[in-house]
């Protein structure tokens, strides 16, 4: 519904003329259906996907202006962060499902498995979800979204995608609650994130980022409720969540009215409005004071539920717990009463710093197509505040589901006076109390550090990662072509070269059959030895031409005329791919290794011909089953149409697998020949450049 809504907003909010809509409204709909998959997705490893589907789609969302350097950052920060935590999410999936034998949340709803395995798949589990939800210490990354256009913050980073991790604790804490370290963890986390995502908000300047720190801290409250795992607390966790849903998502729409129209989100230019701005004004004031937790709106139904469920509840720390909700919540009316200010009465929480001539004037009033899907939003928060009965069945539901041990409890907006009230009346008093001490709040919040340690966690750990990264580059990538194929060639070695070493050896088949065979050794071992010995390019590749004809003549006195033809060929044709490419370069090798270098060639050289001889040898005594050649042969005439077994291979039996060869040996042999013209004219042209043809330095 919220997405609806949006994609509407978005119509007005973009002008006809902005380039790449049809991407935007794409992407948010690949947003919607990932979205949709992961909550109803009732395998583990199908919520994975879409989870990790949000997580691309959001990262383009955040870069939809993709010219801007700050939002090219802060989508890929987003997608680091959830991005790494989604890898952890993934193998602690696969360690519970392994230990359960099952991926079906239904399944392991019905039997939890326990164990060291599982309660550390728990702990990756809760990574993924920290991550995605932007709680302590990884909320960095969220404030940093709202570079994002206001649709895609109000869709994505308010009401849907980063209540993933929300979602995701709220179906395993039913389940895995009472093992060992998930309470402490997911509550001390939650408050963690509730408190500091409120104290950041309150001195905040531009609106955006108010309502991001508040969204912050709004996630650490749903991840306290839900974490807990206890039906009330569930119960109260629904309701929060719909509540939030509607009214940050509302505030988000209004704030981007406001930006639209007024060019600005600083609060300290903001003050000034002309008639026709009372709707989007009303609509904010009612979302704010729903998100404050004021009746008769549906936020403070939630607040008061959250607080009921901890009154009388037996929970360990469970008084430490309320008390935290408590502070949270305090901080949560103060900085909704410096976003309302802000926006519409600066100077009550700009502590005397805005100057009159940076106030912009009073900006054109919206159309109210503009700001009705809010209204509408909005309105809901009413109605359902009112008239909680309208939602109850929705609530009783989505309880259930989660917990089927959840009592049916019917939404009332009165229950007489009780602890809960008179909590949410203090918590009321005290926040007013906060607002009230602002400049006093500022100062003391200008002598601490204004950033939250995750932002400078990472990018501590960018600077690292990089740092690392050159080092190891350096190192590994040395640009030296024999030394990557050495490398290459000795993994090739000690892998497959460490099976072998258990293997017993059969029996080993005849070496030689005649002296032809001696004949054609001779002729490949001396022109290996000539092919490195040489100094002239082209006598090397003649040497290295000789080595293949020799082999052509193995396959003549074996009975293979047709193999023999085949590797003639081949042999040739490379020969003048060779001559074609090497007339480019200088005629003599350059290069004269030293000894060391010498030796690690041989070394690497004869560990790989060593090797090759042994995997024949007892490759060929270890066969249990008919050699697929038999087949070939069999079928080379009758359905291929031709007697020469390979070429009927090549073409027809693994005919597109030859095609593809013949495409990467081309494209290859292209780019070589290329870049030895470049490589040439390059040379060409550093001598018509020299000192010495210019006439100078003599």
């Amino acid at each position: 519904g919220i997405g609806t809504l949006v994609q509407l907003y978005a119509s007005r909010y973009f002008g006809a003329e902005r380039e790449g809509l049809h991407r935007l409204a794409s992407l948010l709909l690949v947003f919607t259906a990932s979205m949709l998959g992961l909550v109803t997705a009732a395998n583990l490893l199908l919520l994975f996907v879409c989870w990790e589907l949000t997580s691309i789609s959001s990262y383009l969302l955040i870069g939809w202006t993709d010219k801007d350097p700050k939002a090219r950052a802060s989508a890929l920060q987003a997608l680091l962060t959830t991005g790494l935590g989604g890898i952890a999410m993934l193998g602690g999936f696969v360690l519970i499902g392994q230990a359960a034998g099952t991926y079906e949340l239904t399944a392991l709803a019905a039997r939890p498995p326990s164990g060291t395995v599982v309660t550390v798949g728990l702990l990756l589990v809760l990574l993924g979800a920290f991550t995605k939800s932007a709680q302590f210490p990884f909320s960095a990354w969220l404030p940093g979204a709202m570079v994002a256009p206001t649709p895609v913050s109000a869709f994505l980073h308010s009401a849907t995608m980063v209540k993933a991790g929300v979602y995701l604790i709220a179906r395993f804490a039913p389940i895995f609650a009472d093992q060992a370290g998930w309470r402490p963890i997911v509550v001390t986390v939650g408050l963690a994130t509730m408190l500091t995502g409120g104290w950041h908000a309150l001195h905040q300047y531009d609106l955006k980022r108010i309502l991001a720190y508040g969204t912050v801290s709004q996630l650490g409250f749903l991840v306290v409720l839900f974490g807990i795992g206890e039906p009330e607390a569930t119960t109260a966790g629904v309701i929060v969540l719909l509540a939030h849903a509607l009214f940050k998502a509302g505030l988000f729409l209004v704030v981007g009215v406001i930006d639209h129209q007024a060019h600005t989100r600083d609060i300290r230019r903001l003050g000034r409005y002309g008639p026709g701005w009372a709707g989007p004004m009303v609509i904010a004031i009612v979302c704010g004071a729903s998100m404050a937790g004021i009746p008769p709106l549906l936020g403070f139904l939630g607040k008061e539920a959250a607080y009921s469920s901890l009154v009388g509840s037996d929970l360990t720390g469970g008084r430490l717990v309320l008390a935290g909700l408590v502070a949270g919540s305090v901080l949560t009316f103060a900085y909704t009463a410096r976003l309302l200010f802000g926006a519409f009465r600066p100077g009550v929480v700009t502590e005397g710093l805005a100057a009159a001539e940076d106030a912009i004037d009073p900006p054109a009033a919206p159309a109210i197509g503009f700001w009705a899907p809010a209204a509408v939003l909005g309105a809901l928060t009413v109605l359902f505040g009112l008239v909680p009965g309208l939602v109850s069945g929705l609530v009783e539901a989505a309880s259930h589901a989660l917990d089927p041990s959840a009592e049916a409890e019917h939404l009332a907006l009165w229950h007489g006076v009780n602890a809960a009230l008179v909590l949410s009346g203090a918590t009321i008093l005290l926040g007013v109390a906060v607002t009230l001490a602002g400049p006093r709040v500022a100062r003391l919040q200008r002598r601490l550090p204004s950033s939250m340690a995750g932002e400078r966690g990472y990018l501590g750990a960018i600077r690292g990662l990089n740092l690392v990264a050159d080092r190891t580059t350096g190192v590994v990538q040395s640009g030296s072509l024999p030394v990557y194929i050495g490398v290459i060639l000795l993994t090739a070695v000690v892998v497959p070269g460490a099976a072998l070493l258990g293997t017993p050896v059969g029996e080993v088949p005849p070496l030689v059959t005649g002296p032809g065979d001696w004949a054609a050794a001779g002729l490949m071992i001396v022109g290996a030895i000539a092919a490195v010995v040489v100094r002239h390019r082209m006598a090397a590749v003649l040497c290295f031409g000789a080595v293949g004809y020799g082999m052509a003549l193995v396959f003549v006195l074996q009975g293979a005329p047709d193999l023999a033809l085949t590797q003639v060929c081949v042999d040739t044709i490379g020969a003048v791919i060779f001559v074609l490419v090497l007339r480019h370069l200088p005629a003599w090798f350059a290069d004269r290794p030293t000894a060391l270098v010498r030796t690690g060639r041989v070394v690497v050289s004869v560990a790989v011909g060593v090797f090759v001889f042994a995997f024949i040898v007892i490759a060929g005594g270890a066969r249990v089953d008919p050699t697929i050649s038999t087949e070939f042969i069999a079928r080379a005439y009758e359905e291929g149409g031709g007697r020469n077994v390979v070429n009927v291979v090549l073409v027809d039996i693994r005919g597109f697998d030859t095609m593809g060869e013949i495409t990467v040996l081309a494209v290859a042999s292209m780019g070589v020949y290329a870049l030895a013209r470049l490589s040439r004219r390059e040379s060409r042209s550093d001598r018509s450049f020299s000192p010495s043809r210019r006439g100078v330095g003599r």
